[in-house]
């Protein structure tokens, strides 16, 4: 018998249905950027910018402190990675006092001893709210090569290093799409091992919480109740309400109403009619829509889609 039920159950792989992974991505807009190889010798240390996006990267080889202003210092080695969430400055070195007080690049001679070698990958966002969709990240996030996410994540990055080494055809989309699975798999990392809310993240790992997220992301535009979420959930309706709010940082109701309004800003961001884009997250008047718009941004949505117009980017 044919089930219409595809809220259910994360075991199933339907291709068609709305995961938050793929939605958070796609209003995000993200825009690949391998930077070069970093191949150093000892003593040496780099220096790095405020980061306003998502920085990925990881030792191929030998091994580098990572010290972030505001943090204690992390020691990578082979087969380490890391994932910055828009960092502060940050440096890499072969010590803690040169990745903390480097003031040029680092030197390159990988035939010498002690030799490290790093590859990076940007994630930068063309919206300026993308950053609320990864406000869960911690500022670092380090995945270990021997913890149980590293093996994976190391195959991946054999491709990845690959595909920066050689020039074939297709180079640059294939470095974007491995990136992007390089991402999703950090991503599933901090999910699995946090102990902290972590918003849409929680579709992962929490089988009741997920059939929840997926049914509001299929369906944003539906009436949704508590009582509605928590028999998706297969959960009692004070069991959900405690549970979602612990493991995605707010009531289900709220999320409910900020994701719609994340799907407004991208909308805003074509030529749909503000009666349009209402009826299509759920809301019966326009009217009703900008009062919820103005509450959680801050502004109308008419003010929002001028200021839109009106960036360098647009």
């Amino acid at each position: 018998m044919e089930s219409r039920d595809v809220y259910r159950s994360s075991n199933a792989v339907l291709l068609d249905a709305h995961d938050p992974f793929r939605d958070v991505l796609s209003l995000a807009r993200p825009r690949t950027v391998a930077r070069a190889p970093l191949r150093a010798t000892t003593p040496w240390g780099a220096r790095f910018v405020p980061f306003p996006h998502i920085k990925l990267g990881v030792v191929v080889e030998g091994e580098c402190w990572l010290c972030v202003d505001g943090m204690e210092p992390l020691l990578l080695k082979a087969g380490d990675f890391y994932l910055l969430g828009n960092p502060p400055p940050y440096g890499l070195g072969s010590s803690v006092e040169e990745a903390r007080d480097a003031d040029g690049a680092p030197r390159e001679d990988v035939r010498e001893g002690g030799s490290t070698y790093t590859c990076s990958v940007d994630f930068e966002f063309d919206g300026s709210d993308a950053s609320t969709l990864f406000s869960v990240l911690p500022p670092a996030l380090l995945v270990k090569a021997d913890d149980g996410a590293g093996k994976p994540l190391w195959n991946i990055a054999m491709m990845l290093v690959h595909e920066m080494e050689e020039r074939h055809a297709g180079r640059s989309l294939v470095l974007e799409h491995v990136a992007q699975i390089l991402l999703v798999h950090m991503l599933r990392a901090h999910a699995a091992s946090s102990h902290e809310p972590v918003g849409w993240l929680a579709s992962v790992t929490d089988d009741g919480i997920g059939a929840a997220l997926r049914a509001v992301h299929a369906e944003p535009g539906h009436r949704w109740t508590l009582d509605e979420l928590a028999g998706t959930a297969t959960m009692s309706r004070s069991a959900f309400a405690a549970s979602f709010r612990a493991r995605v940082g707010r009531p289900p109701l709220d999320y409910v109403i900020e994701w719609r309004m994340q799907l407004a800003r991208a909308a805003l961001r074509t030529e749909k009619s503000l009666t349009t884009i209402a009826g299509s997250i759920g809301y019966q008047s326009e009217s009703a829509f900008s009062t919820a718009f103005r509450r959680v941004v801050g502004m109308s949505p008419r003010e929002f889609r001028v200021s839109v117009r009106a960036r360098p980017e647009a």
